[in-house]
């Protein structure tokens, strides 16, 4: 696993006792937390991103949409079945999402403007790092076939 929700016995404060971390990175750079108040948090509340020694960074989504965000980017992530490509272009993510349905969600990962797009067992997430070929693509299926969409676009 990528990433993680810890279960509500395991949420804590975080160092500055702000917010509630519900999520973090599996190497422990960073957590995903909701702000801290005694009333509660509201019904759809606003997802703080933080690296430990930077500041917090809204989420796109409120943690309705959030939660179906991470859970796809970790289907994708722990697939036993992937494909992976770096430096690509615009043309070329066109290219490989034309055929799939794009997720109708805010993008995620703020800093990387990541995007989902599904198919019957396949989600692909494609990443924009910047720049001419700065984007990258990530395919998880739950069998090699469902990468079958995928297989005539010619992308190494």
């Amino acid at each position: 696993m990528q990433n993680r929700i810890l279960p509500v016995a395991k949420h804590q404060t975080d160092p500055k006792g702000e917010m509630l971390v519900f999520g973090e990175e599996n190497q422990g750079g960073f957590f995903w937390s909701l702000l801290w108040t005694l009333d509660g948090p509201d019904a759809d509340p606003i997802v703080w991103f933080r690296a430990y020694d930077e500041p917090p960074i809204a989420e796109q989504e409120p943690l309705s949409g959030f939660l179906i965000q991470f859970s796809l980017y970790e289907a994708a992530m722990g697939a036993d079945y992937v494909a992976l490509s770096r430096q690509l272009t615009g043309q070329q993510v066109d290219r490989l999402t034309e055929r799939l349905p794009p997720v109708p969600l805010r993008p995620f990962w703020r800093g990387t403007s990541t995007r989902f797009y599904v198919a019957p067992g396949l989600v692909l997430h494609v990443s924009d790092g910047g720049g001419e070929n700065g984007f990258s693509a990530w395919a998880g299926a739950t069998h090699r076939g469902a990468l079958a969409p995928l297989a005539d676009i010619p992308i190494e």
